[in-house]
């Protein structure tokens, strides 16, 4: 979200949206209090309770009354975003749910003290600071997240060519549908827009987050200096991770910790105390629907169909990707600097959203690892000397790591010193590699270790007499070149699961 002016022209007009506002329910009908289901059932009953910041759908566990459920959706403010929208010039349905998630900048209503103490600024106005793209595919069991970068080059109907992010200042959540859909060819079927103070609100209600970063970041504007490493943050510092683009890759970047901020907000809302206590959970759902802006169709009933068909969702069923970009430093007619995507590469992307296919394939890539040889490259191991020859246990630690292995540590002595045969110790899924070390080993056993995973070991036995390395593959990639990255093949996909700081 930056001070720069959105596109060639200012807001429209303000957006009036009608708001209702009942009670929080604090009893059920039949114990006298709201009823929060075990943990266990809670994970098995994951549903579309509140749409959160900056980027998508908050996934909650639900299982609470349908008390709980109509106050949220009487809570959420209303916009009506597709009246007047002609199905003949709109993307044919194909069965799945598309919502267009919008973070919005406006500062309107925020004191000057609010703005100063979240480095927000004071530009008057309204624009689309975040923009995504969320896919809940035909049979409710997968959601996909596409970051569309706010300074994409498009075409905005009626506006001629701008950045994405100026349609809604030039016709607000109607004109960033249209522009969406005629961009992309995919229906949008629901409308989210959250503002900086929902987003700072539902960090807080949450007891901060946690967040990760692979190297430091300045940010004066953004009164944001953070060290490299994991940490945990409250919501105007999340927000300021959320908002900074001063790191080299600028707004794709903040795509990224945008998407790690939405998956640690899954990840606390899902497993925290939040959801076990009636007290915190009511709090949380206040302050996460009272800046929550959505389409006239999101009522009560739509959110719990909604709920019921995502019942088994969890974080590794949550993708994120982001549009392909193919030049970041596009000189528009104006003089300016905006973005291009690959069109190629993101029309076959938005294909595959349309058709409910996944961005990636790990299943068919495993497949088609599983039916390769294996290389030094995948083997993980650790040596032990099972003899009462001193020296052996390292004298084979230089052999392995010459040969190409990932020897994990140096090797040391066996529990027992006389091992008769050599043994290549394996965890349940890697027989295979296993068989691949003692093929090297002349004699040696191949032994399951059910405490084992992913790491073999070899423990030396006394008829061992040499190690014959793997003959190089002809063609096969040198360290140097496995050093340099592989050309992208289609979007780079994440899961929420995947974001979270480990």
């Amino acid at each position: 979200m930056s001070e720069d002016d959105a596109g060639r022209h200012g807001s429209t007009g303000e957006f009036r949206r009608e708001r209702s506002s009942p009670v929080p329910p604090d009893r059920s009908t039949r114990s006298g209090r709201i009823t929060v289901p075990s943990a266990t059932v809670r994970r098995r009953r994951n549903g579309l309770l509140v749409m959160s910041v900056l980027s998508v759908l908050v996934l909650l566990a639900s299982g609470t009354s349908w008390a709980i459920t109509g106050w949220m959706s009487g809570s959420l403010n209303r916009f009506d975003v597709f009246s007047g929208m002609a199905d003949g010039d709109r993307p044919e349905e194909t069965g799945g749910l598309t919502f267009l998630v919008i973070g919005s900048d406006s500062r309107d209503e925020m004191s000057s003290e609010d703005q100063n103490a979240l480095s927000v600024g004071s530009v008057p106005g309204q624009r689309s600071d975040t923009i995504m793209l969320v896919r809940l595919n035909h049979e409710r069991d997968h959601l996909t997240v596409v970051g569309i970068p706010r300074d994409l080059w498009v075409d905005i109907p009626g506006e001629g060519e701008d950045k994405v992010n100026a349609a809604y200042a030039f016709g607000g959540p109607q004109l960033a549908v249209q522009t969406v859909e005629s961009t992309t060819g995919v229906r949008i079927d629901h409308y989210v827009e959250v503002d900086f103070n929902g987003f700072v609100d539902v960090v807080d209600a949450l007891d901060g987050i946690e967040v990760c970063l692979p190297e430091a970041i300045d940010d004066p504007k953004a009164r944001l200096n953070m060290e490299a490493g994991t940490h945990q943050v409250g919501g105007t510092d999340a927000l300021a991770f959320a908002r900074t683009r001063a790191t080299a890759r600028g707004d794709l970047d903040r795509i990224d910790r945008q998407q790690q901020v939405l998956s640690a907000m899954f990840d606390k809302a899902l497993s925290s105390q939040t959801l076990s206590d009636p007290g915190k959970l009511t709090a949380f759902l206040d302050s996460s629907l009272s800046s929550v802006t959505v389409d006239e169709g999101m009522d009560t009933s739509a959110i719990n169909d909604l709920a019921y068909q995502m019942r088994e969702m969890d974080l590794s069923n949550v993708t994120f990707a982001q549009v392909p970009i193919s030049d970041m430093d596009h000189w528009t007619p104006r003089g300016d600097v905006a973005v291009l995507w690959d069109e190629p590469a993101a029309r076959e992307m938005f294909a595959d959203i349309n058709a409910d296919r996944p961005l990636s394939e790990p299943e068919a890539e495993e497949q088609a690892e599983e039916g390769s040889e294996p290389t030094p490259g995948d083997v993980r191991v650790r040596v032990f000397n099972g003899t009462a020859t001193p020296g052996l246990g390292a004298q084979m630690d230089n052999q392995f790591a010459e040969a190409g292995f990932d020897v994990t540590d140096q090797a040391e002595n066996w529990s027992d010193r006389s091992v008769p045969t050599t043994e290549v110790r394996y965890g349940p899924k890697d027989e295979e590699l296993a068989a691949y070390m003692a093929e090297m080993l002349p004699g040696s056993e191949t032994v399951e270790d059910q405490t084992l995973e992913g790491d073999l070991q070899v423990v030396i036995g006394f008829n061992h007499t040499t190690f014959e390395p793997p003959t190089p593959v002809e063609g096969a990639v040198t360290e140097e070149e496995s050093q340099e990255p592989a050309p992208e093949k289609g979007p780079a996909t994440t899961t929420a699961e995947e974001n979270i700081c480990t």
